[in-house]
């Protein structure tokens, strides 16, 4: 874990906190502490917002998410009234309010649901999951049969959810499954995908979107900035994807070297996005 990071520093725009389904050690008013520790500017409390349940199947190897939309997973009330005490308690930290909304794009009505009860500050949009069937299931544990077909089909959902999706600012961790590489195989190829990543990368930056750093994985391959700069992607952010307080502002440093090497600089003020140079 860093203990600090040279300036200038940009804000960690993708943290969970204890609102989030999946983050058991999550906290608020933790996050902010760390938040301040490591001098950020602002934090962003993207909470997850799934639209189905999470199971397992009976194997124990796969998460699961039904067929059924449910409510949301996420307790806009509770979650924006803990971000007003966060605010009171720590003024000189710039908290916005966010959400990460899972596969959207599948769950339009739901989608608009939470976004009408939160009014939030910044919306990221993710996909976890592929179709399988009549379920969808979490794509980083399909990874056992063909990696790269797992890859590539991740690419082909995001890229129907930037299609068919205009809700959500900023794109999440792009090439999730690739992390989760095996490790049994020859070492995953961004280039063997390289036309499936730029059906992903030429929308995004038509529609003045903002692509992710992800400092959790890290997220996305290696040569993907730069071509996001080359299809004319105008920004990126930078978020931790912490589910756990000390997580904050994990990788920023490294993260903030590969975005100036390709080809991005900081915004206006600290707590903006990264700009193309």
């Amino acid at each position: 874990m860093e203990s600090e990071i040279a300036e200038p520093v940009p804000a960690d725009g993708h943290v969970h906190t204890e609102w989030s389904w999946d983050a058991p050690t999550g906290s608020m008013a933790r996050a902010c502490v760390r938040a301040r520790e490591l001098g950020l500017p602002a934090v962003v409390f993207s909470d997850h917002a799934d639209f189905t349940p999470w199971t397992t199947t009976p194997d124990g190897r796969r998460r699961v998410i039904g067929a059924h939309a449910a409510s949301g997973l996420l307790d806009v009330a509770g979650y924006l009234a803990a971000v007003a005490r966060c605010r009171e308690r720590f003024p000189d930290l710039r908290i916005l309010t966010g959400v990460e909304l899972g596969e959207p794009h599948l769950f339009p009505d739901e989608a608009a649901r939470v976004l009408r009860a939160g009014g939030f500050d910044r919306v990221v949009g993710s996909v976890h999951c592929l179709p399988e069937g009549d379920r969808l299931v979490y794509s980083p544990l399909l990874m056992d049969g063909d990696p790269l077909e797992v890859v590539r089909r991740h690419l082909a959902e995001t890229a129907r959810m930037v299609a068919g999706c205009d809700v959500f600012e900023v794109l999440a961790h792009l090439d999730l499954p690739a992390l989760f590489w095996p490790a049994d195989r020859p070492p995953f190829d961004p280039y063997a995908l390289r036309e499936e990543y730029a059906r992903v990368l030429e929308p995004l930056a038509a529609g003045g979107r903002v692509l992710e750093v992800n400092t959790a994985g890290p997220w996305p391959a290696a040569p993907v900035l730069r071509w996001w700069r080359d299809h004319g992607g105008a920004a990126v952010s930078f978020g931790s994807d912490a589910h756990d307080p000390g997580d904050v502002g994990r990788g920023f440093t490294e993260a903030m070297a590969w975005a100036r090497a390709s080809g991005f600089r900081p915004g206006r003020t600290p707590a903006d996005y990264w700009v193309r140079d």
